[in-house]
């Protein structure tokens, strides 16, 4: 069974249409469903991946790193990748760390 159908199948079915709604009304965003995981990328390369998890959902974000974390919500402690875990789903929340990281895809 695909990740995807997984997260449709959770508790948190209803954070990860919402997360996903927004995430591809975002200009050019392309969803790619792999075996164990839901990405999305445009034509720079990837953005983030998105997966429900038992306290809610994640976002990761695959230039973390490089982001403003004001609201000091990111985890991770690898060179690239930071982790957004939400229990309710916060829209400007996503939208301020999904902007930073579209962002930064269009940067070398």
């Amino acid at each position: 069974m695909m990740q995807f159908e997984i997260d449709l199948a959770s508790e948190h079915r209803e954070m990860f249409q919402k997360a996903r709604s927004l995430l591809l009304k975002q200009d050019g965003l392309i969803e790619t469903k792999k075996p164990r995981i839901t990405t999305y990328s445009n034509a720079n390369g990837g953005i983030c991946h998105l997966r429900t998890m038992p306290h809610g959902i994640d976002f990761g974000f695959l230039k973390g790193a490089r982001m403003r974390d004001e609201r000091g919500l990111l985890t991770g402690k690898g060179k690239t990748l930071r982790v957004l875990s939400l229990q309710v789903f916060d829209r400007p929340i996503v939208e301020y760390y999904l902007e930073q990281a579209i962002a930064l895809n269009g940067k070398n």
